[in-house]
């Protein structure tokens, strides 16, 4: 009889977890090669493309990963020269760390190579230039507002930021201390419900657990209310078109009005130390091209053009 229950438990545990859907990341069509992956176990979502002698490296801020695969293909299209890139979509900040220590390491991978390419939010890049004098120019080349990412049919009615504010409702936030994008909603949670609001969200329910502090939010915050973890996540609006539209996976947007919202620039700079100077030219100029500047506007982007 105990052989037989554990037996019918086993079935029904299998039964589970091929019925359950299959969310987890990387979200971007893999390159050509030799497939073999194990999510969550042994996946890299964040670094993408030649990691042997590339002949262009980007560090781009990681809400932008949805682009990568089309916007990399367009740029060897227009420069033939470069067909060994590398980039890397990890939190601006980690990137940011990763330029000034000289090396990342992620689980028993050390990563020593330096960017030719930095990209994050305008003023992020003019922070670092301020305090380490990086860069050698700079581009502007996208927009990006907030939104906030909520399970398909809105479970909890959430109408606006202030609702995040509530016991009951579960949030996915970016850790202030390498998210840029966590000051910009701080700054919204401010004007939707003064400082009253911001604390009830990053220090009564950091501390009850009821807002979960991210690593990497552009991968975890959608992961997290798609597995049903968190009730909402603000995210830039990219990132809920992407899992809504793109991906058609059963989340919903809710706008956050003009007065509570940010919108960020997005500049991409080329580094003083770029190994590939010319590389990191030609790859600054595509970006302000009609070619990316209409791959970004695909994916919900406000291109600057």
């Amino acid at each position: 009889m105990a052989a037989l229950v554990l037996a019918a438990t086993c079935v029904t545990a299998q039964a589970a977890t091929q019925t359950q859907p299959d969310y987890l990341p990387p979200w971007n069509p893999p390159p050509a090669g030799l497939q073999f992956s194990v999510p969550p176990f042994d996946a890299i979502a964040d670094l993408h493309g030649d990691v042997v002698d590339p002949q262009l490296t980007v560090f781009f801020a990681g809400n932008q990963f949805m682009v990568v695969h089309d916007l990399v293909a367009a740029f060897k299209a227009a420069h033939p020269a470069y067909q060994r890139v590398f980039v890397e979509t990890l939190p601006p900040g980690i990137l940011a760390k990763q330029i000034e220590s000289g090396a990342l390491v992620m689980g028993n991978l050390r990563l020593a190579l330096k960017p030719d390419v930095y990209t994050a939010g305008k003023g992020a890049v003019e922070r670092l230039q301020k305090e380490h004098g990086w860069f050698a120019a700079s581009a502007d080349y996208a927009r990006n507002p907030l939104a906030i990412l909520v399970a398909k049919g809105n479970p909890k009615h959430i109408e606006g930021l202030k609702d995040l504010g509530r016991p009951d409702v579960r949030v996915s936030m970016p850790n202030p201390a390498w998210e840029g994008i966590a000051k910009q909603i701080e700054a919204g949670y401010r004007k939707a419900g003064g400082e009253t609001l911001d604390h009830a969200v990053m220090v009564t329910k950091v501390q009850d657990g009821s807002t979960f502090l991210t690593t990497i939010h552009h991968r975890q915050s959608p992961l997290r209310v798609l597995q049903g973890e968190s009730d909402a996540a603000p995210v830039w609006s990219t990132e809920a078109y992407f899992q809504e539209q793109i991906l058609h996976h059963p989340v919903e947007t809710v706008a956050i009005p003009a007065a509570q919202n940010a919108v960020a620039t997005y500049t991409a700079v080329r580094l003083k130390a770029a190994p590939h100077p010319q590389a990191a030219k030609d790859f600054l100029a595509f970006m302000q091209s009609p070619t990316a500047q209409a791959i970004y506007r695909k994916y919900g982007f406000q291109p600057l053009k």
